[in-house]
């Protein structure tokens, strides 16, 4: 499938005047395209889906349509009028908001403060009362039960995002941007936001809809558009787009159905989990990883994936079931005793997680093992320069010198770094969440090779990711969606497969 150089606006929709329209926008930074002469138009009263991978533009495209940036080519416009200024921040509230997956509700204060923020008194005075009944009635006429006086922080997510949906709409907006709005709500409050969405276009209001969770798509919205590699591939109507479609559509025509063989036969099991679960994150988990194989964990934002990979490692305490690696049990939320029963772990964000920026290079490798470097407390200076030589060497990390401060490599050498300090210990079982995310193709390349090497020296693995070149390197991947893991997949599978079992539809199931 070819990128189109239009979007073809169904008829439905073009039948309708359009609130929002984006014209061939494009946008760079630096050397990389955003996007690429994308177009998109939204008819009034609809919900319009936009979907895609990472990294395929939407971030960018909704940066532009509510004026948090601006495009290098192209236009906005919203009822037939051109966008205004950037500068005129008060003219885009009137005509779009956007709800965004992290909430933009200060806790500290009120629901009524947050609903009239920047609004709360015209003269200088505030009529607390008569604030009150006034968030109280704007709640009421779209449904939401809450205590105008209460803390916004005390709210649950699923209420704070109608006051923001109630906030935008007392502005003036009618132009609504959820952005992945159901990515930390149950099915039973998922139901009840899309319940709300039908009620509000039954008055005219319009949605663009962002969700990784494509059969949200089928239930809730009229159309759908598609992005891809920063460009517009396909618009049309959501009851006459297939499934298998809309995911080729989003993944390209060149599937592979080679996700690559094990290294070695897989021995024992080294690394066993039983009935782990975490309260609101995922549920009734249990994995048996053997040495010398690695075994994927793959699902979107709000699947419980990234919750799963930390509880393995102690950053998370799991509610209830057991981790155990060779026999010995490991506790819960506890990381000297994942690290002591064997554990080691590259954590999702190396900056917050990871590296400690202002210590040299040679701290961070041997943190792990500081104690193991001498006797009675003193490190040993020789003992920790030669175990961070050689990882320097192994993982291929461009330095200065071993003393150089973690804080000044590239972020591909700050990860390789991260690599290495988990891998200073010789565990016999290895964690790695999001490994490659954000590093250059070279840095890629050694650190899944670092990967494969651990395989072959007997480690258990667990990759956490939804890299699709990463999961390739996997014997075997576990897909996970709302908290509980909802397909295997063997080796060989198709990417249109594992991504419709990510986004929790069944490939196949027609129209």
């Amino acid at each position: 499938m070819q990128p189109s150089a239009a979007p073809s606006i169904i008829a439905s929709a073009a039948a309708r005047p359009a609130v929002a329209e984006a014209t061939s926008i494009s946008k760079r930074f630096g050397a990389t395209v955003a996007l690429s002469d994308v177009s998109l138009a939204i008819a009034s009263g609809e919900s319009h889906a936009l979907v895609g991978r990472n990294g395929a533009g939407k971030s960018t495209l909704v940066a532009i349509m509510t004026g948090m940036a601006a495009a290098d080519q192209g236009v906005i416009h919203f009822g037939g009028v051109r966008a205004p200024a950037l500068s005129d921040r008060e003219s885009w509230r009137r005509n779009v908001a956007c709800v965004y997956q992290r909430s933009t509700i200060i806790p500290a204060l009120t629901v009524s403060e947050n609903l009239f923020i920047n609004r709360l008194s015209p003269r200088g005075m505030i009529g607390w009362k008569s604030l009150n009944r006034r968030a109280a009635s704007l709640l009421e006429a779209y449904g939401v039960h809450v205590d105008v006086t209460r803390r916004a922080g005390d709210l649950d997510v699923e209420t704070r995002q109608m006051v923001e949906i109630a906030r935008a709409l007392s502005i003036g907006a009618r132009f609504i941007i959820l952005d992945e709005p159901t990515a930390q709500l149950d099915g039973a409050a998922a139901a009840r936001l899309f319940r709300h969405m039908r009620a509000l276009q039954d008055t005219g209001v319009t949605f663009l809809y962002i969700s990784h969770h494509l059969q949200e798509i089928y239930d809730v919205c009229e159309t759908v558009t598609v992005l891809r590699d920063a460009r517009h591939i396909l618009t049309g109507p959501v009851r006459e787009i297939s499934r298998d479609r809309l995911v080729e559509a989003m993944t390209g025509d060149a599937l592979s159905s080679n996700s690559g063989s094990s290294r070695l036969t897989p021995g024992d099991v080294v690394l066993r989990v039983t009935g782990l679960e975490l309260a609101g994150e995922f549920r009734r988990m249990s994995l048996n990883v053997r040495a010398g194989e690695i075994v994927g964990v793959a699902g979107s934002g709000s699947s419980g994936a990234t919750a799963f990979g930390k509880a393995l490692f102690g950053l998370r305490k799991p509610d209830g079931g057991e981790i155990s690696v060779l026999g010995r049990s490991v506790m819960g939320g506890n990381v000297p005793d994942a690290l002591a029963a064997g554990i080691g772990c590259v954590p999702q964000d190396r900056q917050k997680e990871g590296i400690v920026p202002l210590l040299a290079v040679v701290e961070n490798l041997t943190l792990p093992v500081a104690r193991h470097l001498g006797h009675f407390g003193a490190i040993n200076p020789q003992r920790q320069r030669n175990l961070a030589d050689g990882l320097i060497e192994r993982l291929d990390i461009k330095t200065g010198g071993r003393d150089q401060a973690a804080a000044t490599l590239s972020g591909g050498n700050q990860q390789k770094v991260v690599m290495g300090r988990a891998l200073s210990s010789e565990p016999r079982a290895l964690v790695l969440i999001d490994p490659t995310a954000g590093v250059d193709v070279r840095s890629k390349e050694s650190l899944l090779a670092a990967v494969d090497q651990s395989a072959r020296d007997g480690r258990a693995v667990v990759m956490v990711t939804d890299d699709v070149d990463d999961l390739r390197r996997c014997d075997r991947v576990v897909v996970m969606f709302r908290g509980e893991a909802v397909r295997e997949m063997a080796a060989g599978w198709l990417e249109s497969d594992l991504i419709a079992a990510i986004e929790g539809i069944e490939v196949g199931q027609g129209d």
